[in-house]
């Protein structure tokens, strides 16, 4: 099989047209590069450069060889070069999974900045709600997770990535959309409320419940729902009010309002970016660190997450 340096050679002979010239920009002489070429020629059982003339030709053969040889060499010089990246972070594929609210309050700064300072990256993004993801960090199916805690300690460190007040959500027309004042938490008292699904939204679930209970109220719970984006569907269509993070304000569903809500600015919604305790593979460092630096409201890293 041919070598690199074989055809290296070739090229630089096809393109000076000239022994000695070829040598000097390859600074070896000329008997070893003669050699290459002869070898290279063995090699492919044609003649490449035609030695009968006074001066320096290609054959058919060896015109219709270059560009080939060109490409070969291109391609192994780009392989090299990724290869060199990859320890560095600078290319591979990242899993990431985010949760429906993410999407509309950090995923789209995430993803910004990684095509500008990671453009070798390939981020693939999945979207699951905190327990699944949980679950596929676990298994390996995810590198990173933009998830609600808690998270089990031991097995991931997590960074705080975001604070963000919940907000009441009330169809248009419904007697807390009076913009007159800001509605209360005893306000909800009584009121059909769209819930959180106690298994597949079990943060949401239980910071309500301990906000219900704390304030002495005790809402009806007509649903229960996993996604922001359902609830606030139900809402629109009059099911019942609901409590979301204030990054629902991006969704901008029609006839149904976001009010700040009086009495619960002590019960803020956390999101975390989590990654495995064993994790050290370079391009899913890259992309937390990344993260961390872009987005992170907390500069200190914990195993622990719970709160």
């Amino acid at each position: 099989m041919f070598t690199l340096n074989q055809l290296e050679s070739f090229i630089a002979v096809a393109e000076t047209l000239h022994y000695g010239r070829a040598a000097e920009r390859l600074s070896i002489t000329q008997p070893p590069l003669s050699r290459r070429i002869q070898a290279l020629e063995k090699e492919l059982g044609v003649e490449l450069i035609d030695r009968t003339g006074r001066g320096v030709e290609l054959t058919p053969a060896g015109r219709a060889f270059l560009g080939d040889a060109r490409k070969i060499l291109g391609m192994s010089d780009q392989a090299a070069l990724s290869a060199r990246r990859v320890p560095t972070g600078e290319t591979g594929t990242v899993r990431l999974g985010f949760t429906g609210s993410a999407a509309h309050s950090v995923l789209d700064s995430i993803v910004e900045a990684t095509r500008a300072r990671l453009p070798g990256i390939d981020l693939v993004l999945r979207e699951r709600v905190s327990g699944t993801q949980v679950e596929e960090l676990r298994s390996g199916a995810l590198d990173l997770g933009l998830l609600r805690p808690p998270v089990p300690a031991g097995a991931f460190e997590t960074s705080l990535l975001q604070r963000e007040p919940l907000m009441l959500a009330v169809p248009a027309d419904h007697r807390l959309a009076d913009s007159s004042r800001n509605p209360t938490i005893t306000d909800l008292d009584g009121e059909a409320l769209v819930m959180y699904s106690p298994a597949e939204a079990r943060y949401f679930y239980e910071l309500l419940v301990s906000t219900f209970l704390d304030a002495h109220i005790a809402p009806r719970y007509v649903q229960h729902i996993s996604q922001v984006h359902t609830i606030l569907a139900l809402v629109k269509a009059g099911l019942g009010i609901a409590l979301v993070p204030a990054a629902a304000t991006a969704m901008e569903v029609r006839g149904v309002e976001l009010r700040e809500i009086d009495g619960i600015e002590a019960r803020p919604v956390e999101l975390f970016l989590t990654w495995r305790t064993t994790e050290v593979e370079p391009p899913v460092l890259a992309v937390r660190d990344l993260v961390i630096d872009a987005l992170g409201r907390e500069n200190s890293l914990s195993r622990d997450s719970s709160a």
